[in-house]
């Protein structure tokens, strides 16, 4: 099984496979959610050894945390890492918030919503382009020492923003998108966090299905469906994804587990990377993804992997 790893300079320890939520009442997201199968969703991650619980204020405006502090009752809290972010301004998603009021008023909404009275890792979801970023974070490490969170994070930043962020020493974790297929951050953005001390989350590790195996020819989404505009899913660089991605089914094989939970054991295993937070619309998805804590890569077979994707 995997161990624990560090969250920053904290004392949050989290299992390096966790559970991105943004289908748990992300219902502006994605069409025909239920409610309740978002919390089953939930339980079956913590029943199967999945701790960390990624969610935030605009997945459902406030319904994600809602339904997790629903789904945590009768789990021993103090087991359970939960992350939120925030920077969506109420009633006008559009308008983005980094003012320290703001943000400190985002914590405490946070808490009620999740029912608990601290938060492990609090992000600032965007920067909002006016409020300097260190200050933003200084408003966060006020609700640190009040106890109300444990670790600070930022999220959809440059390497010039985390930068700023972190003047004063004080990010924890930072959370970008970054995957087999979408490698940026390795060039400066990895050094300058692995130098500092701080975390990497990165989010769409699956690619929003891509990297799972089950797409094998073109592919159409619902207009309300955030994969609808996405060029991974489109033409040439679609077909050559998938070509790569059928490429890993070999060694899936040998490790008797699906190609999804070997990318997955991937990211686990790679040193630049915390916590990798799969997402799930199905119990049986996070079931499935679960399964990559007992996956254990060779240091060739890690290779294989990343050479294969890395001119993508």
């Amino acid at each position: 099984m995997v161990e624990n790893v560090k969250i920053g300079k904290t004392n949050v320890m989290a299992n390096p496979l966790g559970l991105g939520t943004n289908a748990v009442g992300g219902h502006n997201l994605f069409p025909n959610l239920n409610d309740e199968q978002g919390i089953q969703i939930v339980k079956a991650a913590l029943d199967h050894g999945v701790n960390f619980l990624d969610t935030a204020y605009a997945y459902g405006f406030g319904r994600s945390e809602e339904l997790i502090g629903k789904a945590i009752q009768g789990y021993d809290r103090k087991k359970i890492v939960i992350a939120t972010k925030a920077a969506q301004t109420p009633g006008h998603p559009d308008q983005l918030n980094n003012s320290p009021e703001f943000l400190k008023q985002a914590v405490e909404d946070a808490l009620e919503r999740l029912q608990t009275n601290y938060i492990d890792i609090f992000y600032i979801h965007f920067p909002d382009g006016k409020t300097p970023l260190n200050e933003a974070v200084k408003a966060l490490d006020e609700k640190r020492q009040e106890g109300k969170i444990k670790a600070i994070g930022i999220s959809n930043v440059s390497l010039d923003q985390i930068k700023e962020a972190n003047k004063d020493g004080l990010v924890d974790i930072v959370e970008n998108q970054y995957s087999l297929i979408h490698r940026d951050a390795e060039k400066e953005l990895m050094p300058y966090l692995k130098a500092n001390q701080i975390s990497f989350v990165p989010y769409f590790p699956l690619a929003s299905g891509l990297l799972t195996g089950k797409y094998s020819s073109t592919v159409s989404f619902e207009s309300d469906d955030i994969r609808h505009n996405n060029p991974d899913f489109q033409g040439k660089r679609f077909a050559e994804i998938i070509k790569r991605v059928q490429e890993l089914r070999s060694i899936a094989d040998k490790h008797q587990g699906t190609i999804a939970q070997i990318v997955l054991a991937w990211y686990i295993k790679n040193p630049d990377v915390s916590v990798v937070i799969p997402g799930a619309k199905q119990v049986k998805q996070v079931v499935a993804n679960a399964g990559a804590q007992k996956v254990t890569l060779s240091k060739e077979e890690y290779g294989t992997i990343n050479s294969l994707f890395k001119d993508l």
